[in-house]
């Protein structure tokens, strides 16, 4: 039987980033299969990738009681408070990167990962794509590199770039793994 899916507010759409599939597999925390397992990345001391069902992730059950983490790397961005880092951290599906994960924080709480993004789908997020535009142009790229490398981006390939959207204003971030 599959149940509907918990919500997560810092990761809306878990299936649509493949970071939750349908699955008969029995989650190693609540035993139970509900037709939907979480494949991303996690971060314990007990190997239990692709054995943890959503709702465990979703409740901190499974971070509880396997002390996981399912986003590791650097977040960007404000500081924020404590409870906003713990529910990212522990409470919301993580993804992988090429290089290592970052996550984004902007007006005092976790962004919303919308999932990876090529050229066409930041072309309608120009405010991501600036902010890609800024990043290269800081590290010391030429503008006609810069507009090559932005162009050549890509959903499911490589190099892609990792789509955010601040809760509170609505305004897109992203990142991408420069080679």
């Amino acid at each position: 039987m599959t149940e509907w899916l918990p919500e997560f507010p810092y990761h809306p759409d878990p299936v649509g980033t493949g970071a939750v599939v349908p699955s008969e597999v029995k989650c190693v925390r609540c035993a139970r299969a509900r037709g939907y397992i979480y494949t991303g990345p996690v971060y314990a001391v007990e190997e239990i990738r692709e054995r943890l069902c959503p709702w465990c992730v979703a409740d901190g059950s499974a971070a509880e009681r396997f002390d996981a983490h399912f986003t590791e790397g650097t977040c960007l961005g404000e500081e924020v408070p404590l409870e906003v880092f713990a529910a990212v951290d522990r409470r919301t599906p993580g993804f992988a990167a090429w290089q290592e994960t970052q996550w984004f924080f902007h007006c005092g709480d976790g962004a919303a990962f919308l999932g990876r993004a090529g050229a066409g789908e930041l072309a309608a997020h120009s405010d991501a794509l600036e902010m890609l535009r800024r990043e290269a142009r800081d590290g010391g790229r030429p503008a006609d590199q810069v507009e090559h490398y932005l162009s050549s981006l890509t959903k499911d390939g490589g190099p892609t770039a990792y789509l955010f959207r601040c809760r509170v204003c609505a305004i897109h971030l992203a990142y991408s793994d420069f080679t």
